[in-house]
């Protein structure tokens, strides 16, 4: 049965789920990276971003940001995720923050409100751009992942939709250990236990707090 995911999604002690004012120099907003300390030198973002036999750190972080990648077939991201271009799209010059082979390797559904043309990328990546909303886009992700998982990418404002929603069955948070100050907040206003969400594991290392939450259909509904 599909499962819908939120995997590897780091956040600041003081909850923001990335930093303010994204730009072409600061993607994940300023500060933002500082949320990413634990994957960076994992073997699996290595591998990711670099050759086949990239070298990389093992252990509770790598196991983690592996499990992420494990029986994905579609990827649900925010417009702020695929780039910092609001508004209409100017032209189809911007496809994306990874270069001409991005990480996902399956279809990736772009929340918008602008209507975008298909967009084929090396590797098996195509983005598609939905303007119906998160519940159009799960149901085009879900026939797209053809019985695996469908991961919620981000950023937190997505992810906050669908967590309103009971959408989301199982949520990895990583906890780092930085403050922000501002930035994006990621549960702010959630009340996760009413909407029947449980802690499911807790696993320190050391550069994370690893914490796993599902949805109880019991109390969820």
């Amino acid at each position: 049965m599909t499962q819908v995911r939120v995997e590897s999604f780091a956040i600041s002690l003081d909850g923001f789920g990335a930093g303010p004012d994204q730009s072409l120099e600061h993607p994940l907003g300023v500060g933002g990276t500082e949320l990413h300390q634990w994957l960076f030198p994992t073997r699996t973002f290595q591998r990711m971003h670099g050759a086949a036999g990239a070298d990389g750190s093992t252990g509770i972080d790598d196991d983690f940001a592996a499990r992420g990648f494990r029986n994905v077939g579609a990827w649900i991201l925010g417009r702020n995720m695929f780039g910092p271009i609001r508004g209409p799209w100017p032209n189809l010059d911007w496809q994306g923050w990874w270069g001409d082979e991005p990480p996902y390797h399956v279809p990736v559904f772009v929340l918008t409100h602008h209507a975008r043309p298909p967009l084929a990328m090396a590797g098996g990546t195509t983005f598609r751009f939905v303007s119906g909303g998160i519940h159009e886009a799960l149901a085009l992700a879900r026939e797209a992942a053809g019985g695996q998982d469908v991961r919620i990418g981000g950023g937190p404002a997505t992810v906050r939709q669908y967590l309103r929603e009971g959408l989301i069955d199982e949520l990895h948070l990583a906890i780092a250990p930085v403050l922000l100050g501002r930035g994006e907040p990621l549960l702010q206003g959630i009340d996760l236990r009413a909407l029947g969400y449980e802690c499911a594991g807790f696993t320190p290392s050391e550069k994370a707090a690893h914490v796993v939450l599902r949805r109880s259909a019991a109390r969820g509904g």
